[in-house]
């Protein structure tokens, strides 16, 4: 396990996923990260590549081959390398093996990079292309957050506040957690959106193309927030366990297959494409 701290958080991180577990946040003296349990959600904040969402049949179909995927990709089952840390910052690395080759015909180095701001925790992730053409890749983060942050407070007492008042739209999944092409408006009351405890029984709530780029976790009975900003992401995911306590707010840069359209990994929605050489980065922040 890899701690970093500063006067506002303590950060632990461990190998498996290069998996932020803990979010400390020393003002208040709370924890703001779930802290898993294997009867409801085993995960505190994994890292999603080379895929987010699902897969049909669990296939990722690369120039006609298909390759056994499950749901968000391999590394948050993998093992990370620790390749740098000081008090205030850490560095992830997980190249490519023969494990990885046998299900992402790919040669890459991708990397998690958490560096402590202030009051903000910024996560880097960086792909590296190390194949001799181009590579394809989605990524994206899934931390949950404690809510409500503290004992006796209720769930309902919480909301979502978006940056910008907008005109929401979410992009309905199947019961397989595949988008079934239909949209359902979320309207939302000055920029806010309420938290029940039965929201998600239907899977989670994903958004595209958002005007806001930081969505703030608040409560009608505190002035304490949570924010993540996403200046880099262009999807949105937010969901939780119905009745648990948590709460995941999730930038994306890909998402889950379509009903009916298994298609090549190049025609995947929102997929990212990587030249020979060249450096893919994006970033997303935290802040108390």
């Amino acid at each position: 396990m890899t701690t970093i701290e500063n006067d506002f958080l303590k950060v632990s991180i461990r190998n498996k996923g290069g998996e932020m577990t803990s979010l400390y946040n020393k003002v208040s003296g709370v924890e703001q990260l779930w802290q898993g349990n294997s009867n409801i959600w085993p995960w505190h904040a994994p890292n999603l590549f080379p895929v987010v969402g699902g897969l049909i049949n669990n296939e990722l179909l690369v120039n006609g081959k298909a390759y056994k995927m499950e749901r968000h990709g391999f590394n948050r089952q993998s093992e990370s390398l620790l390749i740098e840390s000081n008090d205030v910052s850490a560095r992830f690395s997980l190249p490519h093996s023969d494990h990885t080759l046998e299900v992402y015909p790919y040669k890459f180095d991708f990397q998690i990079h958490y560096d402590l701001i202030d009051n903000a925790l910024r996560v880097t992730y960086k792909v590296i292309n190390q194949q001799r053409e181009p590579i394809y890749f989605s990524v994206g983060g899934h931390p949950a957050f404690n809510v409500p942050f503290n004992i006796g407070e209720s769930y309902e007492d919480y909301y979502l506040e978006f940056e910008v008042d907008e005109k929401l739209e979410k992009h309905m999944l199947s019961a397989d957690g595949f988008f079934t092409g239909e949209k359902q408006p979320v309207k939302l009351n000055d920029k806010k959106l309420p938290l029940t405890r039965e929201m998600f029984k239907q899977d989670a709530w994903v958004f595209k193309n958002l005007r806001s780029r930081e969505v703030m976790i608040k409560s009608s009975k505190h002035d304490r927030t949570l924010a993540v900003e996403f200046p880099h992401f262009n999807y949105m995911g937010i969901w939780a366990k119905p009745g648990a306590d948590f709460l995941c707010i999730e930038p994306w840069l890909g998402c889950a297959d379509t009903e009916g359209k298994h298609v090549d990994i190049t025609q995947k929605e929102a997929i990212q494409h990587l030249k020979y050489g060249h450096v893919f980065e994006a970033a997303f922040y935290i802040s108390i």
